[in-house]
């Protein structure tokens, strides 16, 4: 259902930042075209995408009802859900907005508001962006997960994405997922890419370095360029791309043997430096794919940066975060993910600083924009050796179903009864991944959805035998990995969902002893001692079994309907809002 114009009344735009100062701006738009009416500001334009993951196509994507933080980011953005989101950042109940940055109301507000992002919607929300300040004043970025998170991109290993990004023109980009199709398939994608590939923390390994392994700056290992530097508005801003620090942790090592990764922020800090004592720069910009607590984090250490356009935790945040250090204040964005929102960041820029900015995340309202005709023709065509296979419906959805949030989402609850069914396991494991669109209940379910929950390189389903022991430590290793109170040692997605199994958790608590109560389905105890057939997919260690979109798909098409239940209790958390009591 396309958007009303009573319905765009109650839209709450833009965020403003002024002097350096976080200040919430309300607009009302009477029409579709003034929604994106943006006061002319300063003179220079940086638009920031993130996170998109091959959505080419508007989609739904439920924003989480749980996302907890501990220690000092209890209770703080991006940790904020439902009902505290938004009287946190001022943000009508009833609105749009409200509809896109949270879960609330999301079963009753997605068919009165419709579907969000999609590239030729993009496409001509962008073009009019830049238009409206000059070409030479405008610079698009993109924070990386890109290439990956759809049945095509996975089919074409990226290379649809990179033909869409051209016609976009994005200009800089960093990397996470990108590493995933391995160094031959990323290089060729980069040399049709036109814009530049920017990561200061990737380098070789010692190994790498010393058989002469490819590299942008054989003296120093760095694996790729650095930074750019663009000159807008009279200006010159730096923009430094900060790729995922834990591609080898999070993913198959074989995918990127030669190259290490980290934070690397002592090496970021001398960058700067650098950047500022000997280029006459006006603006440094971090292009991050850390995600928001750990950007938040490295803002607090490292000086001399602006702003931080952060990605990966696929936070929608209305509002930047100031952030003091040595040096003065950053900035600290995060422009959540599947193409529902573009980051707008005007400046005004004098000789050496930033006399004033203004930022804005806007919601990318597919039914408000005209779609570019040349990326719908791009599309169509990428997508025409696959769109019957993909338009198949393989079920219809017995509940709204959805993957983003710290436990369990309906989506995973599924594909682990998939995977327990078919390789006929007591309990499943299903990766904490935070990409994967939502379904509405009683809407068809095709082939291109399940796609969207499985696809990647790596996406094998297997069978082992585990201890009781063995499952409860890999609950606690991930789980300190999701709530460890240093940032740092965060490395990305949610919690591991699982299938046949239910536990209590305390996020507070410290690791080993966060986790306690694993019952298995029927209701007895998980034995430590015990082995248990436990099926899974995505594993870091090579696999030999079929694709989980094939087993996901089969087991949809059987017309099986398990209990949707809660597989997760909560303990030491009341009162935190990173829970939802609504939505």
């Amino acid at each position: 259902m396309p958007l009303r114009r009573r319905d765009l009344l109650k839209l709450t735009a833009a965020t403003a930042v002024a002097g350096g100062l976080p200040r919430l701006d309300r607009a009302a738009a009477a029409d579709g075209p003034g929604t994106y009416d943006l006061e002319k500001f300063g003179n220079a334009r940086i638009l920031h995408m993130t996170d998109t993951h091959a959505q080419l196509l508007p989609v739904l994507f439920r924003e989480p009802s749980v996302n907890i933080g501990v220690g000092t980011m209890a209770g703080q953005p991006p940790h904020l859900v439902g009902r505290a989101f938004l009287d946190h950042f001022r943000i009508r109940t009833d609105s749009a907005d409200a509809y896109a940055f949270t879960c609330f109301d999301f079963e009753k507000s997605a068919p009165r508001f419709g579907r969000l992002g999609g590239f030729a919607h993009l496409k001509t929300l962008i073009d009019r962006l830049r238009g409206d300040v000059g070409d030479g004043n405008a610079m698009l970025l993109d924070g990386g997960d890109l290439w990956q998170g759809s049945g095509l991109a996975n089919a074409m290993r990226g290379a649809d994405m990179v033909e869409a990004a051209n016609l976009l023109g994005i200009e800089a980009m960093t990397g996470h997922w990108e590493f995933t199709y391995g160094e031959e398939t990323l290089r060729a994608n980069l040399a049709k890419f036109k814009g530049a590939f920017i990561a200061q923390n990737v380098f070789l390994t010692e190994e790498a370095a010393f058989n002469d392994a490819p590299a942008f700056d054989a003296g120093s290992g760095r694996v790729f360029k650095p930074y750019i530097i663009k000159e807008m508005g009279g200006h010159r801003v730096a923009v430094i791309g900060q790729a995922f620090p834990y591609v080898p942790i999070a993913h198959p090592r074989r995918f990127t043997p030669n190259w290490t990764f980290g934070i690397r922020d002592d090496e970021l800090q001398k960058l700067v430096r650098t950047l500022r004592d000997n280029e006459r720069i006006d603006a440094v910009i971090l292009l991050s794919h850390n995600g928001m607590d750990v950007d938040l984090r490295l803002a607090g250490k490292v000086s001399g940066i602006d702003v931080i356009l952060g990605g990966h935790t696929h936070d929608a945040i209305p509002r930047p975060i100031p952030v003091t250090n040595a040096g003065g204040t950053t900035l600290v964005t995060n422009a959540g993910s599947n193409g529902k929102f573009l980051g707008v960041l005007d400046l005004d820029l004098a000789r050496g600083r930033i006399r004033d900015l203004r930022y804005r995340l806007l919601p990318v309202y597919s039914e408000l924009l005209k779609p570019d005709a040349g990326m719908l023709d791009l599309i169509d065509r990428l997508r025409a050796p696959h769109a019957a296979g993909y338009g198949t419906t393989v079920a219809v959805a017995p509940q709204l179903l959805y993957r983003r949030g710290n436990f369990n989402g309906t989506m995973d609850t599924l594909l682990c009864a998939a995977l327990r069914r078919e390789l006929d396991a007591e309990i499943a494991l299903s990766p904490g991944f935070r990409w994967g669109t939502s379904v509405l209940r009683g809407q068809p379910m095709t082939m291109e959805d399940v796609l969207s929950e499985t696809a990647t390189t790596y996406s094998e389903v297997y069978a082992q035998s585990m201890t009781g022991e063995q499952i409860k430590a890999v609950l606690e290793d991930v789980c300190d990995n999701l709530f460890n109170a240093d940032p740092y040692y965060q490395q990305g997605g949610d919690m591991v969902r699982v299938g046949g199994l239910a536990y209590t958790c305390a996020p507070a608590a410290s690791m080993g002893k966060r986790i306690s109560g694993l019952t298995l389905a029927d209701g007895r105890a998980l034995e430590a001692g015990k082995s248990y057939k436990v099926a899974g997919w995505a594993s870091v260690n090579q696999q030999a079994g079929e694709p989980a979109w094939d087993l996901f798909a089969r087991y949809l098409r059987s017309g099986a309907a398990p209990k949707m239940t809660d597989t997760v209790s909560l303990r030491g958390v009341d009162g935190n809002p990173g829970i939802a009591t609504q939505g």
